[in-house]
Parts: structure tokens; sequence; C-alpha cells
């Protein structure tokens, strides 16, 4: 399920090209009106209607193509945040961005690194579990508290006006949007400056880039990181659990599965693939832009598109799946579908150059935490609420979270 949004092309142009099939439009807004709250089941509902492949207008502004769809737009809110998109993320597709990514590879994600931050995971993972089992004493729940990552988040994926309508940037700053982004920014730059910098340049020293490197690229990159990195697994972690929880059958089976694995072995690989199947911490691929004009499906994408892909609506596609909006543990068993980017059925990482490049950091985490919990606890929910009426609304933002937090109850399994 794909969406372009094309800016910036004449009436005139438009009429010459075969684009592809569109919702009415308005008048200056386009199709903003046919968008809801949540943006991956609107774009899904109008993809029923119109296609796979559809053409949206929001607003109005004056081997593969993996390289033309490689470029990033730049909207209001990565100006601000990742220093005028000199982050990973959202870098043009050119030689900044690809050191940039080599550097990420090399350094912090190949699978000797990975393995070499173990130690830090045991650590942190002990600490988690003493902490539970104290509050396992006292019958305490747990629950996911927002932080300040999630205002961050929040302010991230608010739709700044100026974006889409060129001449009413002040609007944003009318309405505070843009003076609380750069007021979160300037705490985490302040952040940034005392905790990671002198990381980043004792690399750069010893000749990790091939490139010099400014203040403000190292701290671009570590926003990304901390964004990124910290929230989508902790989003995929609460997913899983409140899954299991709906399905006790498929929590008591995968409890035993862990249980019986001897010392270190402990995974749960399977589970983080079904979790990610339904709920992929970012429904929505990150926003690409054509770099120039392409034939795609047979239809014309002109040169600057945006262009979304909604790995959400893919991975629930009846056309693919089997009763997709079921959570069916054993539709994996004995399946060669993994989600590194070579099935597009199953994407939540997303494929080509610009795929995650922390897949394998990023799942040895979720991996050996949600291991531990479901070894050396039972769950629970809390008084007055059941599996059946487990509240599974989404909220979205740039990564789609339970609306209402998850609260749990852990009960040792072993004695303390």
């Amino acid at each position: 399920m794909e969406l372009l949004n094309v800016a910036q092309l004449s009436t005139n142009l438009l009429k010459t090209l075969n684009l592809p099939p569109s919702p009415p439009k308005l008048p200056l807004i386009g199709n903003i009106h046919q968008v809801g709250k949540l943006l991956h089941h609107s774009l899904r509902d109008l993809s029923k209607k119109y296609g796979s492949l559809l053409l949206l207008q929001l607003g109005y502004n004056s081997n593969n193509h993996d390289i033309v769809f490689s470029d990033r737009s730049r909207t209001t809110a990565a100006n601000i945040f990742f220093y005028k998109c000199k982050d990973m993320a959202c870098a043009p597709y050119g030689e900044y961005w690809r050191q940039v990514k080599k550097m990420s590879i090399v350094q912090l994600f190949s699978r000797q690194s990975v393995q070499s931050f173990q130690f830090i995971r045991d650590e942190e993972v002990e600490l988690l579990i003493n902490k539970i089992r104290s509050d396992c004493l006292k019958e305490s729940l747990l629950s996911n508290r927002h932080s300040y990552r999630k205002r961050l988040l929040i302010l991230f994926t608010s739709l700044c006006v100026g974006d889409m309508f060129p001449y009413l940037r002040w609007v944003d700053v009318l309405t505070g949007l843009i003076p609380s982004m750069k007021t979160i920014s300037a705490e985490l730059d302040a952040f940034l400056d005392q905790d990671f910098l002198s990381i980043i340049m004792q690399l750069q020293k010893n000749g990790a880039f091939e490139m010099d490197l400014t203040q403000e690229n190292i701290k671009a990159y570590w926003t990304y990181m901390f964004v990124a990195g910290i929230d989508s697994s902790t989003t995929t972690k609460v997913w899983m659990m409140a899954e299991l929880l709906k399905h006790p059958n498929a929590m008591k089976k995968v409890q035993e599965e862990v249980r019986n694995v001897v010392g270190n072995k402990l995974k749960v690989d399977a589970e983080d693939v079904k979790t990610l199947r339904l709920h992929p911490a970012g429904p929505l691929l990150l926003p690409r832009q054509t770099s120039a004009s392409v034939k795609f499906g047979g239809y014309d994408i002109p040169s600057n598109t945006t262009v979304l892909i909604n790995a959400w609506a893919i991975q629930r596609d009846p056309k693919w799946w089997e009763n997709p909006e079921e959570f069916i543990p054993e539709r994996f068993e004995n399946s060669s579908i993994d989600f590194k980017g070579q099935d597009f059925q199953l994407n939540p990482f997303g494929f080509g150059r610009r795929r995650c490049p922390g897949i394998a950091f990023g799942v040895a985490s979720i991996e050996f935490v949600m291991a531990n919990l479901l070894y050396w606890f039972d769950w629970k929910l809390p008084a007055g609420e059941t599996a059946e009426n487990m509240d599974m609304a989404e909220l979205y933002g740039l990564t789609v979270t339970k609306k209402t937090p998850l609260h749990v109850l852990p009960i040792s399994h072993f004695s303390l």
C-alpha cells in the first residue's frame, strides 16, 4: 500500500502525466479532509477503493527504483530536531548520508558490536528483574509510562501547517508548535553536549569517519538514535506483552518453550515476528522522496514526490496473510519469511538503502528482555480487566503506541 503526495507541480504538467488514481480533492487543501487521526488506517481504507498505489495531495505548495526513491523531504520538525536534517534518517541521499550509515553499520550495528554490548544488556536486565521481584513482594502494578521522549515524539509527528502551506508558516509560531519544538530541542541539545559528544569525537579521532563531522552532525545523529532506537523497541515490547496477555494460550506456550531452554539460549524469535507483523512500531515507513521522475506500476511518478509506504496495511493484507487481523503464533512455524527487508509482505524495518541499520541491535534487545520477563515471571491483568475486554486501541505518532497504558501484575514463577 503506497501513498504518493505530489507537491510543487503545475496543473498543466499534471495533466500530461499518467498519475496513479486519486480520491476527489478540494481546492487548496487537496485530500487532507480524507485523512483521520490514525493515518495508517485512513490510507488502508482509501487503498481498498482506489488501489494499492494511490495519489493524495496534502495541501498546496507552489535493479529497481531504490535510488530514485531513497531521498527524504525536509519537514519543519526534522529541521529543528535534527539540526537541519543532518541525522541518518532525514539526511538527503548522498555522500554525507552514505558516510553516516557506514559509520553506524561498522562501529555500532555490526554483529561484533552488538555482541560486545551484551554485558550492558546483562546488567540492565538484571536490574530490571530485581526491580520487578521487589514489586512482586508489594504486589505492585507495572505500567508503561510516558516520558521525555514521548513529548519529543508527539511534537516530531505534529502536523505543521507551514509544511503544506508555506505562506502560513506563521500559524505554527502563533499556535506555539514551533516554540515548543525549539524548547525540547534545546533541552536535548544540552543533554547531548554533556553525555555523548566525547564518544563520537573519540571515534573521529581514531579515523572511524572518512569526513570531518561538526558538533551539529554528531548531535543530529545521536538525537535520531535516542528517539528511534529506544522508542521503537519499547513500543514493540509493550505490544508483545499486550498480545500475549490477550491470548493466554499463546502466553502459556511461549513461556513453556522459554523455560525448557537451558542457559543463555533463551530466545523468543517467533514472538518478535508475530508482534512486528500486527504492530510494527512505525506503521508508515519513514517518508521517502523521489530524486527524479520514474515509471512505477505503469504510472508516472514525478520528481520531488513524497512517498509513504503503509507497512501496517501490507502486513494485514488478506492477499498475503490468512486471517490477517488475528494473532496466530503458528503461522510462522516452518516459514521462510523474515523481517529483514527481503520479504515485502513483512517489512517493519524498511527495505533497500534506507532500511533501518539497527535491526540486529534492536532485535537482540527485544529478545533478551522479553525472554527474561517471560522466564522469571508469570503475568496477569489487574482486577476488573480480562483478556476479552482489553483495550487494544492505538495512538498514532512516530511510533504507534497503545492508547491506554498497559498495566500488568507480575508474579514470581520461582520462589524468592
